[in-house]
């Protein structure tokens, strides 16, 4: 640190983070720290190099953020037999990690670059189906997906997405066909087998790796609808696969659930029917998320992935007639607000 920095232009938690690096490494200080991944929360992660390869340090600052449920998530899923990184080090004090390094490979990254999907997602499947199907005794610890969380996530989206990115001011019976609707999204989730779920299983927490996937961002996981998770997998907010891909891939999973003694109940037409209405719930729950992270949060890169979340919204709204209604309300109210909106552009939050 030099003379002229002041207390505001020094970053005081990496400079507490590198001291505690320098007590639990063997060799010592690290020589420098890179930042590792960008979080939508408040984590921050760091790549340093050790003798004999990387490691990743975690920041993750007491009262905002909590080591807990990570180290938990974390070997309960490293018992189940998938890949996530292990925890080296801790000061639960401090909110300092030290991590096994997955690389900086994302699927994302690997698809964009023209990568085959096929094995990727073929072994993203495997590894959810290991998890769904070998943690069940430690799922119930965690905290369930229940009435409350989810219909908590679905008020996101009347409140930041509809109210205060599109300025729409709604009415008595909007609000009650909205109404409606979150209450038959959250009776279809509450209606599923129950397993755990990881809640960002998607493409920006995925890394290629030798022992494929790597998995990141779990410490959010808790009990709930079997196919949450394949929603995020197959209906990523980062990339789109047609239909008829996405059927291959989900009735690869099915195959693969049975075989594990998860097959889930009812015939396809169930399991599709139920995996769209996640997906439903999930999107509006995102269009809301993204929303606050600019309004509230400041950060504007996600703005960029509405349209496509909006999109996967209109195509079930769309294909399913009991949602017929809340489809013309999107059509007729939203969409237009919608294109008003990108036209303004982020402007201030």
């Amino acid at each position: 640190m030099s003379g002229s920095d002041t207390p505001s232009q020094t970053d005081v938690r990496k400079v507490a983070l590198e001291a505690w690096l320098g007590r639990v490494l063997p060799g010592g200080p690290p020589s420098g720290l890179e930042p590792a991944s960008a979080d939508a929360s408040f984590r921050r992660y760091f790549r340093l190099r050790v003798a004999g390869g990387t490691r990743i340090a975690m920041d993750a600052p007491p009262g905002k953020e909590d080591l807990g449920p990570y180290v938990q998530v974390a070997g309960i899923l490293h018992d189940a037999g998938v890949n996530v990184p292990r925890v080296l080090a801790r000061d639960d004090g401090q909110g300092f990690l030290l991590l096994t390094d997955l690389g900086d490979r994302q699927y994302l990254d690997a698809l964009r670059a023209g990568a085959d999907p096929d094995p990727l997602y073929r072994d993203a499947i495997a590894a959810l189906v290991r998890i769904q199907s070998r943690t069940a005794a430690a799922a119930a610890i965690l905290p369930p997906y229940d009435e409350g969380r989810l219909r908590a996530e679905l008020d996101l989206f009347p409140a930041w997405f509809l109210e205060r990115h599109l300025r729409l001011g709604l009415d008595d019976a909007e609000r009650a066909l909205i109404e409606r609707s979150f209450v038959s999204l959250v009776a279809a989730a509450l209606g599923q087998p129950r397993r755990l779920v990881h809640r960002d299983y998607h493409s920006r927490n995925l890394m290629v790796c030798a022992d494929n996937p790597g998995i990141l961002d779990f410490q959010d996981a808790v009990l709930g609808p079997q196919t949450y998770d394949l929603v995020s997998l197959l209906k990523d907010c980062y990339v789109v696969w047609p239909r008829e891909r996405q059927l291959g891939w989900l009735r690869c999973y099915l195959g693969e659930a049975g075989r594990a003694g998860i097959g889930y109940p009812g015939d396809e037409a169930r399991f599709l029917h139920d995996f769209d209405l996640m997906g439903l719930q999930r999107h509006l729950k995102v269009l809301g998320i993204f929303s606050r992270l600019w309004y509230r949060d400041g950060k504007a890169g996600y703005l960029a992935d509405l349209p496509r979340v909006l999109d996967y919204v209109l195509e079930v709204t769309a294909a399913r007639p009991a949602l017929a209604e809340l489809d013309a309300f999107l059509r007729g109210r939203v969409l237009p607000a919608f294109v008003a909106a990108c036209s303004r552009g982020a402007g201030q939050p």
